[in-house]
């Protein structure tokens, strides 16, 4: 992230450090991204727009480069008038910043194993890495990345699902199921009885789950995905 090269007069009450970065994060909201998300499509730093990055060490207001902003309006084919509007937009840019939050993000390998989560899948403490999603998705929302091809062609390796484990779950949803044995998978939830569940598999070469409730810790619905 390089400071003192952003090109428009900082003094400017339109530009503002506030704005600028709430604009960034409205740019990404509109077409359905993360911060982070936004930043990878960009070829830059998945953690190039964390909130963490927008202040120095010693507190001094960090602004994107030029080449940030070139790169981002680039990779969703907007243009610097649409930037310049978010920027200059207040009440759009305030409304999409106040939809943006962070959640701790982990891999299903880490989802899969003992003391991360509570029986319920709630993750009992700090200490995991923060990424930014376009809409606030409550307390006990979390972050998994997407690892092989077991999820495509919904999802692909790289991609990052936003789960709840308190939301409500309902015939078709895609969800985040945790086994008792530590197996962590995404299906799509087919049915559920008091004494059983059925999931279907989003890839269509891996078998679909039929799972007594008894073996299943948890099951998260699937709030959003970053693609």
């Amino acid at each position: 992230m390089e400071e003192g090269i952003f090109s428009f007069q900082k003094d400017d009450a339109m530009l503002s450090h506030e704005r600028v970065w709430a604009a960034i994060d409205a740019l990404a909201a509109r077409y359905q991204l993360s911060a982070s998300g936004l930043a990878k499509r960009a070829g830059l730093d998945s953690t190039a727009f964390n909130k963490s990055k927008r202040m120095s060490a010693d507190g001094r207001p960090r602004w994107p480069s030029t080449e940030s902003l070139s790169k981002i309006m680039e990779a969703t084919s907007a243009s610097l008038d649409e930037f310049v509007e978010l920027v200059s937009g207040a009440t759009e840019v305030k409304k999409q910043a106040r939809k943006s939050a962070a959640v701790p993000m982990i891999g299903f390998a880490q989802a899969g194993a003992g003391g991360f989560f509570d029986d319920a899948g709630f993750q009992p403490g700090d200490g995991f890495e923060l990424v930014d999603v376009p809409e606030n998705a409550g307390e006990g929302a979390f972050a998994l990345g997407v690892q092989g091809d077991s999820m495509l062609p919904l999802y692909r390796k790289g991609d990052i699902l936003i789960v709840k484990p308190d939301a409500t779950l309902r015939r078709g949803d895609r969800v985040v199921v945790k086994t008792v044995k530590g197996e962590v998978m995404a299906k799509v939830l087919e049915k559920r009885t008091t004494k059983a569940i059925d999931l279907k598999s989003l890839n269509p070469e891996h078998p679909d789950r039929h799972l007594a409730v008894a073996d299943v810790e948890w099951m998260a619905r699937i709030l959003w995905a970053s693609q």
